[in-house]
């Protein structure tokens, strides 16, 4: 049974930073989603099971940072220069089964329940 439990979220300050954790069950290929009110889910960054791929969506590139600490099966994702428009529901996903290389967005099978980030203005 895999299970992804969120955290870390809050409400900052635009310019401030955040890190969000995605404790697993396993040691897979994560990913990091967000979802604001009356958008689509969209992709933010993933890394593969041994962290040596990372990828970011553009908008987020040079302000946020994926990592893990596979003693903990657990995976980052630091949030700094935090924009308004970051504010979402961010959620950690995984895709099974296992693969080396980092999943299509298409392939994400599991979900966390999610953590709310909010950025004031």
């Amino acid at each position: 049974q895999v299970q992804l439990v969120e955290s870390g979220g809050g409400l900052v300050q635009a310019g401030g930073s955040l890190r969000l954790s995605c404790a697993a069950s396993g040691r897979y290929a994560m990913a990091w989603f967000r979802q604001a009110p009356g958008k689509e889910r969209e992709f933010v960054s993933a890394i593969t099971w041994n962290g040596g791929i990372t990828d970011y969506a553009d908008s987020v590139k040079g302000r946020f940072t994926v990592s893990r600490d596979n003693a903990k099966n657990t995976v980052y994702l630091q949030m700094n220069s935090l924009k308004p428009e970051d504010a979402a529901v961010y959620y950690c996903a995984t895709a099974l089964p296992l693969r080396l290389g980092l999943p299509r967005s298409s392939d994400y099978n599991y979900w966390g329940q999610g953590t709310q980030v909010t950025v004031s203005s």
